[in-house]
């Protein structure tokens, strides 16, 4: 059984994202959630909420619940949103403000 939960244009930079979805990758869903509940890292809320997602959508499918782990745990990045924001360079030029956007996908898995 595989269940899938994504979260689209995340207001958090992938970089950020990363690093916690590389902390809970291959651990059991249970053991993440717990463990993102006392992480103060920024995105663990984002992911916990998506981890908590995906754990629902087994359990509409009939999975154990208690088996189920992360298997596959993937940030990329989203288009990039500056909010018609500048900001002054030298010699009188300014660049956009970018601000991260990121896709987040949880994938889980039933262990055997």
């Amino acid at each position: 059984m595989l269940s899938k939960a994504s979260a689209m244009f995340s207001r958090i930079s992938p970089r950020k994202a990363r690093m916690i979805a590389d902390l809970v990758r291959g651990r059991d869903a249970a053991d993440a959630i717990q463990l993102l509940q006392f992480t103060e890292k920024s995105a663990a809320p984002v992911i916990k909420k998506v981890i908590e997602s995906a754990v629902a959508n087994a359990r509409q499918g009939g999975a154990d619940v208690d088996a189920l782990f992360i298997s596959k745990a993937t940030v990329d990045k989203g288009p990039n949103k500056f909010n018609r924001r500048w900001r002054p360079r030298a010699m009188g030029r300014a660049t956009k403000v970018v601000k991260g956007v990121s896709h987040i996908v949880i994938e889980l898995s039933e262990r055997k």
